[in-house]
């Protein structure tokens, strides 16, 4: 199989997690016959001090002329620091969401049962949790209008949803939820917000063209809480695009760490895959990073837009005999953990890249 790959380093962390991720690309080529062609381009804050924009039209060619995208991430203290800016890294991670119509952003919450004890919550609380969320990608808050009034003393977000908008990530979920335990729960604040009240109608909707699955509503404030009393209660989740984002960073704490998440944002075409982790500019050179999400995105990206079942499991397989063999980043390290296991980002990406050599002369050849 030939496959043209962009990869996004952006800022940060970015850089290092992606060149992981990428070493997983190489081999499983390697292994299984198949030629990945890869090609890199620039966003976020580099991008910026380059040229001047976010997301530069030479970037953004490159992306619509690819069949998927390694992502790392976008951000600098710099913005964060100045709110007044109006030129910023994450515009163009929105603007590449909209160009490519990427709207919706599934993000699996699985714990490894290496890692129980790596999670704050209890590991009788957590064990056998496995979450799939919806996130829609396109809408809400953060492509509503925007703005300042009464000289700057007031602001104002618009959340906006429109009806084809719910319809299709309702969609995407409910397929979802038949390959899996076939219930969605789908994440509102109907109770105050006008367009939550239009995303509960259109779910409902929706879910009667799926009668073999259970559909239940719950407002945001409750599935929050719920999400760290009982996880397992959960399976297939769809939700907005704010509320997508802070619930799925308060279930990294289930799967023990931000550094263990990876994401696929899809649409009909192009697909992107990133680590749901941000640029994390405290750590950045320091070496310490996880780049477990983003090979785990890797995973993704081959089952997902390649189709590639087999590859995909080897390199999860990959992840988990890694884990069993006691290896760590400082991030998802407990007071078990040796020093001798507690290893750099460079130095745990190789273990995952020599696990796939392993795992994979394990699989059973009419599964090759």
């Amino acid at each position: 199989m030939k496959k043209k790959i962009v990869i996004l380093p952006g800022d940060g962390i970015g850089k290092e997690v992606t060149t992981e991720g990428k070493k997983v690309l190489v081999k499983i080529a390697e292994l299984f016959g198949h030629a990945f062609e890869f090609e890199e381009a620039s966003i976020g804050h580099d991008a910026i001090e380059a040229t001047g924009t976010p997301l530069p039209d030479e970037t953004l060619t490159k992306l619509k002329n690819c069949d998927a995208i390694l992502f790392g991430a976008v951000g600098h203290p710099k913005y964060d620091n100045d709110p007044t800016l109006k030129v910023r890294p994450e515009q163009g991670l929105l603007k590449m969401r909209k160009e490519l119509g990427l709207y919706a952003n599934l993000r699996p919450i699985k714990l490894f049962d290496e890692l129980l004890e790596a999670s704050s919550i209890k590991p009788e609380i957590l064990k056998g949790s496995d979450i799939l969320f919806f996130r829609e990608l396109t809408g809400d808050v953060y492509f509503g209008e925007k703005g300042r009034k009464d000289n700057g003393n007031t602001a104002f977000d618009l959340m906006i949803y429109q009806r084809y908008e719910v319809e299709r990530i309702a969609h995407k979920a409910f397929q979802a939820a038949r390959t899996r335990k076939k219930k969605v729960t789908s994440v509102d604040k109907a109770n105050v917000l006008e367009s939550s009240r239009l995303w509960r109608e259109v779910v409902q909707e929706i879910g009667k063209q799926y009668p073999d699955i259970l559909l239940e509503h719950q407002f945001v404030d409750a599935a929050a809480m719920k999400l760290i009393q009982n996880p397992k209660s959960f399976d297939v989740v769809v939700t907005g695009n704010l509320f997508g984002d802070i619930l799925t960073d308060e279930a990294s704490q289930i799967a023990g760490s931000m550094g263990m998440l990876a994401s696929a944002s899809v649409g009909d075409k192009v697909g992107l895959y990133e680590p749901i982790h941000g640029s994390a500019h405290d750590i950045t050179g320091k070496g310490i990073a996880n780049p477990l999400a983003s090979i785990l995105s890797v995973a993704l990206m081959i089952d997902i837009s390649f189709g590639l079942k087999v590859e995909s499991e080897t390199v999860i397989k990959a992840v988990e005999q890694t884990l069993k063999q006691g290896y760590r980043t400082a991030d998802i390290a407990d007071a078990k953990t040796s020093k001798e296991k507690i290893l750099n980002t460079g130095k745990m990406g190789a273990q995952v890249v020599n696990q796939i050599a392993t795992v994979r002369d394990r699989i059973p050849v009419s599964n090759k």
